[in-house]
């Protein structure tokens, strides 16, 4: 009996980047002892045909808390925002789940092998969007004296949300945490906590970005326990572009000690001549070598 899963969603536009990761999963024969769960937001009939071969479980998403038809007709991906609160619910079969967006690969086990440890004891595995050469995504304009406008995600967002301009500012520099990659045990009181705060930001902000404002009120506000894990278990490439290592054939971070990237993770796209790399899988770009030499290469997961 498999007690751990890793779970992601998808529409029938995502549908091949969810078989990449499945793929990237399954090259693993750690993979074999862990459950691989898919939340379907839109896949076709022969779509998940195809899944039903290689994944334990597909089940349809929902709109686990109520949101309003005008925000999310004709949007069924958007069920990701929400339906990722409640894994416990839809695979309550499992003890751990670790949760990967579908725009995500797994290059080394180790990462998956450390989120199942990291979410112990009830704690939430995550990683924060900031490290050594990633981009600096707050900024403040001075104005006079001690005024000063800020611009961060997490403010905005808890601004447009109405949760209030005392959380708004606590959470306005917080490092902001990703929650495209987690892990978290079934019987971990974070579910209620963020459910509880999902429920919050929902009800006025943009049911994009709701879950993470959510998750990001868990930990800095609720002072939810959190295990913070290596940006190389959550590599977002929009953010810091990866090395490449031609002698062992794998991505690597761009600083020493060029730790091997984990989870590639292709957020918010990679673009090139306005053509995003998640929807064209022949866009190259260029990276540097450890040799500080160029090579072409793809991000994407190459089976």
């Amino acid at each position: 009996m498999k007690k751990n899963a890793i779970v992601s969603l998808a529409d029938a536009n995502y549908f091949p980047l969810l078989e990449e990761l499945v793929n990237s999963i399954k090259r693993f024969s750690e993979s074999e002892n862990v459950a691989i769960c898919i939340l379907d937001a839109g896949l076709t009939e022969d779509q998940k045909k195809n899944l039903y071969k290689k994944v334990d479980i597909i089940k349809p998403a929902e709109w686990d808390i109520e949101v309003p038809q005008y925000k999310v007709r004709g949007k069924e991906w958007l069920k990701s925002q929400v339906s990722r609160a409640f894994l416990p619910k839809y695979f309550p079969e499992y003890e751990k789940y670790l949760w990967i967006d579908c725009d995500a690969w797994v290059n080394d086990w180790e990462s998956i092998k450390l989120y199942f440890r990291a979410c112990e004891k009830g704690k939430l595995g995550i990683t924060q969007t900031m490290g050594p050469g990633y981009k600096i995504t707050s900024k403040v304009n001075w104005l006079i004296g001690k005024l000063a406008i800020i611009k961060s995600q997490n403010f905005k967002h808890a601004v447009k949300s109405k949760i209030g301009y005392d959380k708004a500012r606590k959470l306005a520099f917080a490092p902001h945490i990703n929650i495209g990659v987690f892990s978290l045990e079934k019987k971990s009181t974070a579910w209620s906590s963020w459910q509880n705060n999902l429920n919050k930001t929902l009800k006025a902000g943009n049911i994009f970005g709701s879950e993470g404002l959510a998750i990001n009120m868990s930990v800095y506000i609720d002072d939810l326990e959190t295990e913070f894990l290596p940006l190389n278990c959550n590599w977002i490439a929009s953010n810091l572009l990866p090395k490449y290592d031609d002698q062992e054939k794998t991505f690597v971070e761009p600083y020493l000690p060029n730790h091997k990237i984990g989870i590639m993770h292709l957020a918010a796209g990679i673009w090139k001549d306005g053509k995003d790399m998640r929807v064209d899988k022949n866009i190259q770009i260029e990276l540097k070598n450890l040799n500080n030499e160029v090579v072409i290469k793809s991000l994407r997961y190459n089976n």
